[in-house]
């Protein structure tokens, strides 16, 4: 991949695909390709087929998708599963015919059994049951890795597949009933410090550990794995390995603490009240990066500068 490769972004106007967008446009890439859904319905076969054949990009990444939170994923499954699939088969068959050279598919975390040792290796994928309440949704994605595997074992192709842990940053979801917990915070702090409450209400002890990501640092991960020199990027992709790759910060914290952070971040001063009749969930999850680690990228934000970000950006969509 080089400044004039041409390089389409499926999924740019949602938070991994803007910042992968931002990261092309910062290091100089100048031949980007994007499409709203008023423009292209990828679950749309023939005009997903009919985009790649007129425009012929030569690298992709696919960050188009469905995505939510516990609410919405128990409340529409089907929903998730089938547009999911749908987005992933349309652009798989598409890139393959029009020889895509480089293909990045993003996936979830979400993909790992639910009890899994920690940190979470790549290998342990279907290892173990998953997460019920986002089963349609990691089921769609582990298809998405297998997709990737397929195309390569039977085809030739060069495609990978990135596991982001928990992304944060400009363009995420503070609706409190669909968004993640970061984000969810940010929300519950500002909203309890305008309105001069003296306590938030946390979920569950407080005591689960979690791992975050700012988002434009995963971009800059997937855009550093894009650019891999062909001897590096071949040994990701050849076909007898799983082209799986995890993308973190290596780093988690106890949910308490990440909302105390956000709390010094927005200047909420209350008390916080954990609500232990809430779940927990698991106790711990974070990643293994020891192999991207390894290919010389590591993150650049650390978590507070990170949150301080996504609060001003937050800020400035309420203005």
């Amino acid at each position: 991949m080089d400044k004039t490769s041409k390089i389409y972004i499926a999924g740019h106007r949602g938070l991994a695909g803007g910042a992968i967008l931002r990261a092309l446009q910062e290091q100089g890439y100048s031949n980007l390709v994007t499409r709203t859904h008023a423009e292209l319905d990828l679950e749309d076969a023939a005009a997903t087929q009919h985009f790649f054949e007129q425009e012929h990009p030569e690298v992709v990444f696919l960050a188009a998708a469905k995505v939510g939170g516990i609410h919405a994923n128990n409340t529409y499954p089907v929903d998730f599963l089938m547009s999911n699939l749908l987005i992933e088969a349309n652009i798989f068959r598409a890139a393959h015919a029009s020889k895509v050279d480089r293909l990045i598919f993003l996936g979830s975390s979400c993909i790992y059994p639910r009890d899994c040792p920690q940190p979470i290796k790549e290998e342990y994928l279907l290892t173990g049951v998953l997460e019920a309440t986002n089963r349609p949704y990691a089921l769609a994605k582990i298809a998405g890795i297998e997709m990737c595997w397929s195309y390569n074992r039977q085809y030739g192709t060069k495609w990978l597949a990135a596991m982001p842990t928990n992304l944060y940053g400009p363009g995420d979801n503070y609706d409190l009933n669909n968004s993640h917990v970061l984000p969810a915070l940010i929300r519950k702090m500002h909203d309890a410090k305008q309105d001069g409450l003296k306590e938030v209400v946390l979920w569950g002890s407080g005591t689960p550990k979690r791992e975050f990501l700012y988002v434009d640092d995963l971009a800059k991960a997937l855009v550093f794995l894009a650019s891999l020199d062909a001897a590096r990027y071949n040994a990701l992709t050849h076909p007898s390995l799983c082209p799986l790759i995890n993308v973190g910060s290596g780093e988690d914290l106890s949910i308490r603490a990440l909302a105390e952070t956000i709390a010094e971040v927005v200047g909420y001063t209350g008390e916080f009240v954990q609500d232990t009749s809430k779940p927990d969930g698991t106790m711990r999850k974070i990643m293994d990066v020891s192999k991207v680690r390894n290919l010389g990228w590591t993150p650049t934000i650390d978590l507070r500068t990170g949150i301080q970000k996504a609060y001003d950006s937050y800020l400035c969509s309420q203005a």
